[in-house]
């Protein structure tokens, strides 16, 4: 099961029974963006042309930095 099914199966369950605002349903609804997130960088990347040293650099720094 994909990151990102696992993620949703548990949002959805944890909605039934908890409040929008409980800490729990909030870090796994925050999973399942990220689980998202890297799906579709894995996507995007495998289209990319092979990278030099430095643009994996550049783009860890963004990252990393988080702008």
């Amino acid at each position: 099961m994909s990151q990102v099914l696992r993620h949703r199966a548990r949002v959805a369950a944890l909605t039934r029974s908890r409040a929008h605002d409980d800490p729990e349903l909030i870090t796994e609804r925050q999973s399942l963006k990220a689980a998202r997130l890297a799906e579709h960088i894995k996507r995007e990347v495998a289209t990319w042309p092979a990278l030099t040293d430095a643009d994996r650099a550049e783009l860890a720094r963004l990252l990393l930095r988080g702008s």
